[in-house]
């Protein structure tokens, strides 16, 4: 086995390397990685360096490691500024570090992706072995894997590196025939609450429009990119995104895309876009031209309530934060990410932080899942 690292998605064959990847999750596929590369979304200029790592067995593909170099920590969703501070009152620099996660996507997930006959023990063992190479050579401070899936917990942890958790907050589907079976199941305020929000929507005259990724128009993309654009300029800042991955999106992954309208007077004043995985519901973005009472809950979630009740998927991840979600049926849920500095010190002072945090985070979650809506049994 040979590792070799390349800079873009164009440098490996789409097919070779989709067929490492879970069907059910789309964020690892070729096509959702390209699109970003292609969008420009991701590159050097907005601080994500593509760097990914390709293990080769006899010119096969036996596993990959999607990697980027990053000049800071933004679009990560795992907070590490302190630490990078830390490095920097001490006169160490923090950046560039090394980032093995989806960009700007916090959906936990596999990011170690093998073959079927590959040893994984002994492939994780080779890759990080060269991500601590690459690290000496570069003047990389860490090397850092972010919302990995459980199932991979116990080959981070062989590597005898931090591994940080966090919460979440998903739903669940509970096998409910309707979305009126899910209310039955929560108690009495809550569920006048939901039926209330839902309510005040269609009052204001506004009408919800489910749209598969292969029936949206380029002109309701358009629609949908001025939306998602404006949340990010009302706040003065600059979306991550741009036109152009959506559109390539649109392309070449539509099967796995669910655009949300909401329609007032004929005229679109609110979208939300989910990817659709096997068994699970990925809400990610949003957007609308003016604030209506509710039409958030209602484009977010409910809408995306309903399709996983249709459709039988299992779980919503509808992406971080979101304290609201808990009273709208939206558990508490462990999510996970691992840490190497190759600086002794900081590495020994992490895992102490991170081990304190883990008390923090456990009694954060009992405490919101105390809050949970369902009736008591």
């Amino acid at each position: 086995m040979e590792v070799k690292q390349i800079d873009s998605m164009a440098q490996i064959d789409a097919a070779d390397w989709n067929r490492l990847c879970s069907a059910d999750y789309p964020f690892t596929r070729h096509d959702f990685l390209s699109a970003l590369e292609q969008s420009a979304a991701v590159c050097p200029q907005t601080g994500w360096e593509a760097a990914h790592l390709l293990v080769m067995d006899n010119q096969k593909l036996l596993a990959a490691l999607p990697l980027y170099l990053k000049t800071h920590s933004w679009g990560e969703y795992v907070f590490d500024q302190q630490w990078a501070q830390a490095y920097q009152q001490h006169g160490i620099a923090y950046y560039p570090k090394l980032v093995s996660a989806i960009p700007f996507t916090p959906c936990r997930g596999q990011r170690l992706i093998f073959s079927q006959d590959a040893d994984q023990t002994a492939v994780c063992a080779l890759l990080f072995g060269f991500i601590q190479q690459l690290a000496e050579r570069r003047g990389i401070s860490s090397w850092h894997c972010l919302f990995p899936e459980h199932a991979q917990l116990e080959l981070l942890k062989s590597l005898g590196i931090s591994v940080r958790e966090g919460v979440q907050f998903q739903w669940f589907n509970r096998n409910y025939a309707t979305f009126a079976d899910f209310l039955q199941t929560l108690s009495a305020d809550k569920r006048k609450m939901i039926k209330r929000e839902r309510r005040r929507v269609a009052e204001q005259g506004i009408q919800m429009q489910r749209i598969a990724g292969p029936d949206v128009s380029d002109a309701q993309w358009q629609v949908f990119f001025r939306f998602y654009a404006l949340t990010y300029l009302k706040r003065s800042s600059e979306p991550y995104l741009n036109l152009a991955f959506f559109k390539q999106i649109a392309r070449t992954m539509p099967e796995q895309l669910l655009l949300v309208l909401a329609v007032k007077d004929d005229t679109y004043v609110g979208a939300a876009l989910s990817f659709v995985g096997a068994d699970t519901l990925y809400g990610r973005y949003w957007g609308c031209q003016a604030e209506y009472n509710a039409l958030h809950f209602e484009a977010c979630y409910y809408q995306g309530l309903d399709y996983c009740i249709e459709h039988g998927l299992a779980r919503f991840d509808s992406g971080a934060q979101g304290e609201h979600k808990i009273s709208r049926g939206f558990e508490p849920v462990t999510t996970y990410s691992a840490h190497w500095l190759k600086d002794a010190g900081f590495a020994k002072a992490v895992a102490q932080f991170v081990a304190r945090e883990k008390q923090a985070i456990a009694h954060y979650k009992q405490d919101a899942a105390n809050y949970l809506p369902f009736k008591r049994t």
